[in-house]
């Protein structure tokens, strides 16, 4: 008895003063906080498996870390294969609750932007200055993401709650480099999200200005191809009528009217590549062009690369057709043609929905004496899997730790904050998994 009272008490004292939470909720916290070196090992042996989105080998290898993780607390699991679109496949894992009640889809990915080749391959820990830190693949993104969940269920498993929730946890192995066609690649995602009554993404936490904040959209990924042709001849003729603009001019044309005519709100659109001349061509990856000519030739082709980002699958339509209004208008003697890239990552519209979700998470917050999280401006956030199922399920995204320098040599998270969110998900996840399904 005396042991139990002593238990209670540290429990309290690690909260703050202003925290309203209840003792199952208390208990989540007071394990999050006893299984943080636990947490901290595992992420350093996830880490430490390199798991580029092109080795096979080593995404599954992290699915069956994650396999290990989530079987001892009642999960069904089962790995997906997706060799047929040139990547591992999925981690998928359903455990059943109260019936009756709303299911939980948690999102998360295996892979990371460093293949076996990358000098940046090892988990490194560093506690400094009050801080404690580590670099390391992925550390962030998202291997820190999935540490979080696990800490958070056995959080809810110590306390009880665990057994009673409905969850469904999707894990994909090409997070950072679909596998084609991506229709095939997210579509046990798209199903999950249509039997989920709400979407958690695991992928990191946003900090603006030193402020937690609340990702409640994301904005599309578009991809487009741009070629133009012209007639050629000696450079002296160039603006003739016989001759006309050639394929560079007709090229430029397009990109001055896009830069001027396209902007409006939640809407960034670039050019990554280009080239023209006598001859062209464009590599099979679309990331290389090869081009000739010389000064006195008109140019018959020219190719470019780009994409656009929105906030919505209408505004994603209202600026594909002002793209192609543009490029048909044509100069003389030159032809235009835009192709869009298939297998493009939609938009996460900030939803009713998703703010009813922040808003109970802020209740969270309040409860556990945190500050509220305000919603973060979806310019500052980059496409993600959770929008592939935005349009059927409600959503927030951000329920991973804090990183920074994510997709580059090192990438250093923040250790510290697998606790914040291990506890924030937990609570949160609770409280979720006991309302009615609607």
């Amino acid at each position: 008895m005396r042991t139990a009272l002593m238990a209670l008490l540290l429990v309290g004292a690690a909260m703050p003063a202003s925290a309203q939470l209840t003792a199952p909720e208390q208990r989540m916290a007071a394990t999050v906080d006893a299984e943080y070196e636990r947490s901290v090992a595992l992420l350093e042996k996830l880490v430490n498996q390199n798991s580029g989105s092109l080795n096979m080998a080593g995404v599954k290898a992290v699915s069956e870390m994650m396999r290990a993780e989530l079987e001892p607390l009642g999960f069904t699991v089962r790995w997906e294969d997706m060799t047929t679109t040139g990547r591992a496949g999925h981690l998928i894992a359903t455990k059943k609750g109260n019936a009756g009640t709303k299911k939980l889809l948690l999102i998360g990915h295996l892979d990371t932007v460093f293949e076996p080749d990358s000098p940046f391959q090892k988990f490194t820990r560093r506690k400094e200055a009050g801080k404690d830190e580590a670099e390391g693949p992925g550390a962030g993104d998202d291997k820190g993401g999935m540490v979080v969940i696990v800490s958070a269920l056995r959080a809810m498993q110590a306390a009880g709650t665990l057994k009673d929730a409905n969850i469904e946890i999707v894990l994909t192995g090409d997070e950072e480099d679909s596998g084609d066609p991506i229709e095939t690649a997210r579509a046990s995602l798209i199903a999950a999200g249509k039997r989920a009554d709400v979407a958690l993404d695991f992928e990191g936490l946003s900090v603006d200005g030193g402020k937690d904040m609340g990702s409640i959209a994301r904005r599309s990924s578009n991809s487009w191809r741009l070629t133009t042709r012209g007639e050629t001849g000696h450079s002296s003729g160039i603006f003739t009528p016989e001759a006309g603009d050639g394929a560079i001019y007709e090229m430029a044309r397009i990109i001055a009217r896009f830069r001027t005519e396209l902007p409006e709100p939640n809407l960034t659109f670039n050019v990554g590549l280009i080239a023209g001349g006598q001859e062209a061509t464009l590599d099979k990856d679309g990331i290389r062009i090869e081009a000739k000519g010389k000064t006195n030739i008109i140019p018959s082709i020219a190719i470019a690369r780009g994409d656009f980002r929105t906030l919505s699958q209408e505004q994603t339509d209202r600026v594909v057709a002002k793209m192609k209004a543009i490029v048909a208008a044509h100069a003389p003697k030159t032809g235009a043609d835009i192709q869009f890239d298939q297998g493009a990552y939609p938009a996460m519209a900030p939803t009713t929905g998703n703010k009813a979700l922040l808003a109970k998470l802020n209740g969270v917050n309040r409860d556990m004496g945190l500050p509220e999280m305000a919603a973060l401006d979806p310019l500052k956030r980059g496409a993600g899997d959770i929008s592939f199922v935005a349009q059927d399920v409600d959503g927030l995204v951000g329920l991973g730790t804090v990183s920074r320098g994510d997709h580059a040599p090192g990438e250093t998270v923040d250790l510290d904050s697998i606790k914040r969110q291990a506890k924030r998900a937990a609570i949160f996840m609770t409280r979720l998994s006991r309302e009615k399904a609607e």
